[in-house]
């Protein structure tokens, strides 16, 4: 399946450009013109990576970027900025706000493209890891007893200690990826957990 990217900015022609050269490296490629649009999108679908500008209406690209941090929803998504902000006080900012990385405009494709290939292969590789902390497969029937949670939260938690996205989640349990966030939402409220990894941990120490 075609990992999912999330194009940012208020030009139309780069913006254009952009979309079309990662699409021509096969990802499914979505935009939007501002941060309000992108948010409003991300309501209900969550991207694999988000490429964004710095310099935009309403919201700039380091207020949208804050804004993903301090959501547990989108705080694990990838950030790249591409912008023609290229001073190191933007750059600091930039970081400051949690991106990954810092391209600047004019870019040049197969820089754009080499950096996108590898934050998604550090992501399937974080995924990995997390399956192996908690034993790769966590096999259906084993006990996952916790009176906090629905049966239905509890399938959700062990596919989430397995190191699957909301999407692949949505994909194996047959549900549509809106149900899963709310299901993962409420779990963290449930548990006062700060984010996913917390749930693969809780539900590693409930196997042991």
């Amino acid at each position: 399946m075609a990992k999912r990217l999330l194009i940012v900015d208020d030009e139309p022609a780069l913006l254009l450009a952009v979309a079309a050269c990662l699409r021509g490296e096969g990802y499914d490629v979505k935009t939007a013109r501002s941060a309000k649009d992108a948010l409003i999108y991300l309501s209900t679908t969550l991207p694999d990576l988000i490429i964004s500008d710095v310099r935009m209406p309403r919201m700039s690209g380091f207020k949208f970027a804050n804004h993903l941090r301090a959501s547990p929803r989108t705080e694990l998504i990838p950030i790249i900025f591409l912008t023609a902000k290229d001073e190191i006080k933007d750059r600091i900012e930039g970081f400051r706000a949690g991106i990954d990385v810092y391209l600047t405009k004019p870019f040049e494709p197969t820089e754009l493209i080499a950096v996108v290939a590898n934050l998604l292969r550090r992501i399937e590789r974080t995924h990995s890891v997390i399956a192996n902390l908690v034993g790769v497969v966590l096999k259906e029937e084993e006990t996952f007893y916790d009176e906090d949670l629905s049966e239905a939260e509890k399938r959700i938690a062990r596919e989430v200690a397995k190191g699957f996205s909301n999407k692949e989640i949505a994909d194996e349990l047959n549900l549509s990826v809106r149900t899963v966030e709310n299901h993962i939402s409420r779990i963290l409220d449930k548990k006062g957990f700060a984010n996913r990894v917390e749930i693969a941990r809780f539900v590693l120490a409930r196997q042991k």
